[in-house]
């Protein structure tokens, strides 16, 4: 079976590693549209030897003549174009913050809650990234242990940000002004925190809270999250406290975490940004039990914010989709078409 495949958000960061990671892993594509802000529109992208024309949204954009859409292009185009392809049948796997924590919309990380995919009514929600790399390392833990609470720091790359904080950073580390800013502070030789709310919250430290708490499918787990924005350029690193609900096992914790679906265990050496770059597993390291309780653990968590945490878990959402035959498929076995 092939599919017709649309990609909203197609030349950003994230959208150009959907078109990568599509051709990697091989998905099954009749036909592949390219949607971005009307900016890139008329604008071309080579794949798989074809050239492909990105289009701009608009009202008659055939939202309804494809089977998934994959959307990266911001919460406000979510909101008003995710709903009008799921009314015309295309599933919809949206990698921004619009539908998160809506009720009736699946917030999935595949090798956690993969059910919860198969429940859904046109849309499905991808989650935060640095989200996505901690629920795939704490869900053998929940198995084994359960949790009761989680204290995270997360030390993120400029990428999180999107282009414009790729350009804020090589500008500085250029010596020059930037042009566009995520930041009010330098990000250069610097550790910046997200916009904080009047709470003193930042947005990112809600959604790593609530999604872990909405993807483990623990209610009542507590969560406190410090998001700290780095100056490098690719993956998400993560330190991690554990509280489980009876004494653990370090030993078995380390077997179970290297034999489970997704995580790469080190125990000779630890994970970084820079080698967990280009990967599509979540990294696991330093893996250590509390001194001082023995329900409790500590370990280091690091992978690609642009693969694992957005475009990868996307596409592998599609695919466990297309396994159970609960994509809408297309009877055309042609070549991808140029839009």
């Amino acid at each position: 079976m092939s599919y017709r495949v649309a990609i909203v958000g197609a030349t950003g960061l994230v959208g150009r590693a959907m078109l990568d990671i599509l051709a990697e892993r091989q998905f099954p594509i009749a036909e592949l549209a390219l949607y971005a802000s009307a900016r890139s529109a008329g604008t071309t992208v080579q794949w798989q030897g074809a050239a492909l024309r990105v289009q701009e949204l608009s009202p008659a954009a055939p939202s309804g003549h494809y089977d998934l859409a994959l959307f990266s292009a911001g919460a406000a185009i979510s909101r008003t174009w995710a709903p009008i392809f799921a009314q015309q049948g295309t599933t919809v796997i949206d990698n921004s913050s619009a539908w998160r924590l809506m009720p009736d919309v699946p917030l999935v990380v595949p090798e956690v809650n993969a059910h919860r995919a198969l429940e859904h009514r046109g849309i499905i929600a991808n989650p935060n990234c640095s989200t996505i790399q901690l629920a795939v390392a704490l869900k053998p833990i929940v198995v084994l242990y359960g949790i009761e609470s989680v204290v995270v720091a997360t030390y993120q790359s400029v990428s999180g940000a999107g282009q414009r904080g790729l350009e804020q950073l090589a500008a500085e580390l250029d010596g020059n002004e930037p042009t566009v800013r995520i930041s009010h502070h330098p990000l250069a030789h610097n550790a910046v925190f997200h916009p904080l709310g009047p709470d003193g919250w930042s947005e990112e430290e809600r959604k790593v809270m609530t999604e872990l708490q909405w993807i483990l499918e623990l209610p009542s787990l507590a969560v406190v999250a410090t998001c700290v924005r780095l100056p490098f350029f690719r993956s998400h690193a993560e330190a991690v406290w554990v509280e489980c609900t009876r004494p653990v096992d370090i030993e078995q914790i380390a077997t179970t975490l290297a034999a489970s679906p997704g995580i790469q265990l080190l125990t000779d050496d630890y994970p970084t940004p820079r080698s967990a770059s280009g990967s599509d597993s979540v990294w696991v390291g330093r893996l250590r039990r509390d001194p001082n309780n023995d329900r409790a653990l500590a370990l280091w968590i690091v992978a690609d914010n642009i693969r694992k945490g957005a475009a990868t878990n996307a596409i592998q959402i599609a695919e466990l989709l297309a396994a159970q035959g609960i994509l809408r498929n297309s009877s055309s076995t042609v070549p991808v078409t140029v839009q």
